[in-house]
């Protein structure tokens, strides 16, 4: 096939304020703020993006990252794109993230691997639902989450096999087996962290974990790894597909779905079937709690938005409090504290229902993302400890609101529970809406805490506002 669409050429990565850039643009413009499109969008690119940087300019140590300045980094991994040009066509002999071998399993829509779209005899309840054409652009994009974020279910075609003699894609009595969750969707939807600079270079920059992080976190045997585009795996259980089952790259790209853009839709298998969480195989990006008898990590919850998760997501501030561990967080947030200014911690993914081995979106799933910037000189123990004590006192306001408006319609005999979620759910909505300015107080310094006895005292009876009305009824 003609070699056409080099992803390190033609515009296709959603940019926020600006619109589609390619990667040569990407990594040779240092003014580009963020990513743009939805949350599992934005994890897919920002680990596309980590996998081309880790590739490219891997620090040993972290005196190697202090001495790595952005525009190295950003020049470092142009001088790799030009060196890899040649397999970053999204169409051709050695398509992008593709398997040619798979041409033999059947052809779906491109709706039918699109979370947000109704395909089959779903109901379709709004427009946005609708199946639409993608340009090149589009079916990139798409590619690239169903590395990770693909939904488990009977759409992929399993009769197809690559690698003789593997049966991880049957079922007990020998039959193609549905295909499984993608290592970075999880059972629910795992809600990702990574730290974000003022431009994407000073964000990829802090997110570069190195050599020694990969080592010390003892969570990838195989280290770093190679990228996909330089050593595709020839079927689920190849020698490759092993060594990348226990890498970082391995994390960062997971090939969990083996695909082939064709003119009319995508042959669709499942790939590499890498562990969950349970077995030891962890994102960076997640955060985990191993204390327990069995391992926990923090899902994707609407009704509770990320940014109220910031206590288990900072509990390493802390030694003896802290619980959830995100290896992206820990290292990202030291480099940031020791160079000072602002960051912001985002946070997000997708949640998802499951039954009987079937991933779909319905009900109260939806795409969730929460983004909090913090002062890097005064984050650490007194900032956390405020922190807490203020989310406790949230947390109570929100209990307490919930127990008068049950309480209310109880009186009248009337079932008030689902009004009280409702009210609880609302408090909260409008609270988020003074979150920044929640973190922006809970500092240390002197003149700081004056500040906070001036500024504090118009908002905490601002959260209380609704309890205030509760009291009027």
């Amino acid at each position: 096939m003609e070699n056409r669409f080099n992803l390190i050429d033609e515009p296709w990565i959603p940019i926020a304020d600006v619109g589609r850039v390619s990667l040569a643009q990407l990594f040779g413009n240092p003014q580009y703020r963020a990513l743009g499109g939805n949350p599992v969008q934005k994890i897919a690119l920002m680990k596309l993006l980590l996998a081309i940087a880790q590739a490219a300019a891997t620090p040993d140590d972290e005196a190697g990252w202090q001495a790595l300045s952005e525009s190295d980094l950003a020049g470092s991994c142009l001088a790799y794109l030009e060196q890899w040009h040649h397999r970053f066509y999204l169409y051709g002999e050695e398509p992008f993230l593709q398997m040619p071998a798979i041409a033999r399993a059947e052809i779906k829509s491109y709706g039918t691997v699109l979370a947000e779209i109704a395909t089959g005899n779903t109901t379709v309840l709004s427009q946005g639902q609708q199946e639409r054409a993608l340009d090149d652009a589009d079916k990139a994009l798409l590619l690239l989450v169903q590395m990770g974020f693909a939904l488990s279910g009977k759409k992929t075609d399993n009769s197809v096999v690559l690698s003789p003699g593997y049966r991880g894609k049957q079922n007990d009595k020998g039959k193609p087996a549905s295909g499984k969750t993608g290592p970075s969707m999880g059972f629910m939807g795992l809600l990702h962290n990574f730290v974000l600079g003022e431009t994407l270079w000073q964000t990829l920059t802090l997110n570069l974990l190195t050599t020694q992080d990969i080592e010390q976190s003892a969570l990838y045997p195989a280290g770093l790894g190679d990228a996909p585009w330089q050593a595709m795996p020839q079927g689920e259980y190849c020698d490759t597909a092993r060594r990348h089952q226990q890498s970082l790259m391995g994390r960062l790209l997971p090939l969990s779905r083996f695909c082939l853009l064709a003119e009319n839709g995508l042959h669709y298998s499942e790939g590499i079937a890498h562990p969950d969480y349970k077995a030891g195989g962890i994102d960076p990006s997640i955060a985990i709690n191993r204390k327990g008898k069995d391992p926990k990590v923090l899902w994707v919850n609407p009704g509770k938005r990320p940014w109220r998760e910031l206590t288990s997501l900072l509990g390493f501030l802390v030694a003896e409090r802290g619980e959830f561990d995100c290896l992206q967080l820990r290292c990202a947030i030291r480099r940031a504290c020791s160079h000072g200014g602002m960051f912001a911690i985002w946070s997000g993914g997708l949640r998802v229902s499951s039954n009987a081995g079937e991933q779909y979106v319905s009900g109260d799933d939806d795409y969730v993302e929460s983004t909090a910037w913090l002062h890097a000189q005064v984050l650490g123990d007194h900032w956390y400890s405020h922190f807490s004590t203020e989310m406790t006192t949230l947390d109570a306001l929100a209990r307490q609101l919930y127990a008068c408006v049950l309480g209310y319609y109880k009186a009248q005999l009337v079932d008030g529970k689902p009004l009280a979620e409702q009210a609880t759910a609302l408090f909260w909505q409008l609270c988020e809406r003074h979150a920044q300015s929640l973190f922006d107080l809970c500092d240390t310094g002197e003149e700081n805490r004056i500040a906070r006895r001036d500024c504090a005292k118009p908002l905490r009876p601002t959260f209380m506002r609704p309890l205030t009305g509760c009291a009027r009824i």
